[in-house]
């Protein structure tokens, strides 16, 4: 999902030092909201768990101290500190059966071992799919302004189909998508609704580290728990029955099963030719209840009104929620207590808001938004860009923080993606005038500006990005840097260990608040809007309200 990192060392916890008259950005304030949000008692901050009234008191709190005022939903008493999220949640009731026959012999698999099945969100409360054909659909994108389609007219209805992950340039690099970045269409997410449109049975995800860009024991913990959706009135057209992943291993030897090579049918699917291949012999059977329900989760919202603009505001953003309770690691831990992910992010909002209330008031409105259910897909912002409490419009930008760094201070900041405006422009002046570099996504093709909540805003027109620390340590260069992420996605990211550690060095997420606080004060203080440049795929959206700009 994003640009991640983690401390390889013990350093005092410092304060960063202001820059052009900016207020002091605290340290140790932020390590006490980290270790207070990701301690067992917030246990792993579910959304619309028991242990959301406790997020949203603490944030409150916090927000309210710093001066901020509700910003919320209005009521009959003014504004509320939260908007009202709701969602569609549903969860497999018991181990559900699943199996797959291949020449008459019938294997199970195992729930969270061989394959991920997600709890069905068409809104059925039982899935029943007893022997349907599998198919192998390549990268299954249907892309008409790419001249590229993997289904070729082939009929899916009541079938299964593996599909890879990622884009058809992922292996080499080159091709009809742009490279090795990642663009929507190798998204997971996009491979399900695309499912539902094809009206197949089921998209069951093939798992790979590389294209994927994070290992099993993600794919694991983020699927077969709880999952959320907006509440939608034909759930059915947007998901289909079964959502899944499956190992490689596993796939592999499916296809063999089937006479067929993996790498092989790989290699045909990054072709503009490519067909649909059916498994001959091969088929899918799945036999679980589904508990479904809805529920109402919140995104947290702090005001600071400009003094001069009150109608034109700036957001930052950051996801308050992480996964709560799940299945228990190898230490028997079920608490994911997400104190990277994304405590560092809540934590940077609050010292913000702290940052904006000791500055001389702005003349445009600052909102400090913490929006639920990042982690089921970017779901609370979603609800704010659909339903905004303030309009779309005036919205000068969003800054988004999620998983910011803990290993010390970094010579360059980052962004999750590459997102052809000139607000990164800005920031990337920002952060020259605090003497840092900015280095482009290292990892473009994970796919990180689609995995953060900045892309609910950038999708509907409004300026946004996601802001990454960066990984060219002081203390040991872009290796240590690098060696620090990669030991983060593999150990910690989406798993119990990503907890609290009293040993972090905070500096550098101090000096991350500072450059992120320039960067929105400025804003904040000028008649500029940012613009979406030419090519971008969101420029069109935020034409259309160019009028209601001045």
């Amino acid at each position: 999902m994003k640009n991640l990192v983690l401390c390889l060392g013990a350093a005092l916890l410092a304060q960063a030092a202001p820059a052009q008259g900016a207020p002091a950005i605290s340290a140790q304030r932020m390590a006490h909201d980290i270790e207070i949000l990701s301690s067992d008692a917030f246990q792993g901050r579910g959304t619309a768990s028991a242990a959301e009234p406790k997020v949203i008191a603490y944030v409150t709190r916090q927000m309210a101290a710093a001066g901020l005022k509700p910003g919320g939903d209005r009521t009959k008493a003014g504004r509320a500190w939260t908007q009202a999220v709701p969602l569609a949640r549903f969860q497999i009731d018991g181990a559900p059966k699943i199996s797959v026959s291949a020449g008459g012999e019938v294997q199970a698999l195992t729930q969270g071992e061989e394959i991920a099945v997600r709890a069905t969100q068409t809104g059925a409360t039982h899935v029943r799919v007893k022997d349907a054909p599998v198919v192998f659909v390549g990268y299954g994108v249907k892309a008409p302004e790419r001249h590229w389609d993997d289904f070729k007219g082939y009929d899916l209805k009541g079938k299964i189909a593996l599909v890879l992950v990622n884009d058809p340039d992922y292996e080499t690099g080159e091709g009809d998508f742009g490279g090795k970045a990642m663009t929507f269409y190798g998204r997971w997410t996009y491979k399900y609704e695309e499912a539902a449109r094809q009206g197949a049975a089921g998209f069951i995800v093939i798992h790979e580290r590389g294209p994927a860009s994070y290992g099993w024991a993600t794919v694991k913990n983020s699927n077969t728990g709880p999952v959320f959706d907006i509440v939608r009135p034909d759930p059915s057209k947007v998901h289909a029955p079964i959502e899944a992943w499956m190992t490689r291993d596993e796939t592999v030897a499916l296809l063999k099963k089937a006479g067929l090579d993996f790498e092989a049918l790989k290699a045909a699917a990054r072709t503009r030719d490519f067909k649909p291949v059916a498994l001959n012999g091969v088929t899918f059977s799945a036999d679980y209840d589904v508990a479904v329900k809805t529920v109402v989760s919140h995104n947290i919202a702090g005001l600071l009104p400009g003094a001069r603009h009150p109608g034109e505001r700036i957001i930052y953003t950051a996801h308050w929620d992480h996964l709560g309770v799940g299945q228990p690691d190898a230490r028997g831990d079920k608490i994911y207590n997400g104190a990277v992910d994304n405590g560092t992010g809540v934590a940077a909002l609050l010292e913000m808001a702290r940052a904006f209330h000791k500055a001389p008031r702005p003349d445009r409105s600052v909102l400090f938004l913490a929006v639920t259910a990042e982690e089921q897909g970017l779901l609370g912002s979603e609800y704010y860009a659909v339903k905004p409490v303030y309009p779309l419009a005036t919205t000068v930008a969003d800054l988004n923080m999620d998983a910011l760094g803990v290993n010390g201070p970094a010579r360059d900041v980052t962004t999750s993606g590459q997102g052809g405006l000139t607000l990164q422009d800005d920031l990337v002046a920002a952060a020259k005038a605090h003497g840092l570099a900015f280095t482009p996504d290292p990892d473009p093709a994970a796919g990180h500006f689609y995995r953060s909540d900045h892309f609910s805003f950038a999708k509907r027109g409004v300026p946004a990005i996601s802001f990454g620390s960066g990984e060219d340590l002081v203390n040991g260069g872009k290796a240590a840097g690098k060696a620090a992420h990669d030991a983060y996605v593999r150990d910690r990211y989406h798993q119990p260990a990503d907890e609290y550690d009293p040993h972090w060095d905070l500096s550098g997420l101090a000096s991350d608040v500072s450059v992120l606080f320039d960067l929105g004060d400025r804003l904040a203080n000028s008649r500029e809007w940012p613009q979406w440049k030419a090519g971008s795929e969101f420029k069109a959206e935020r034409d259309k309200t160019q009028a209601q700009r001045k």
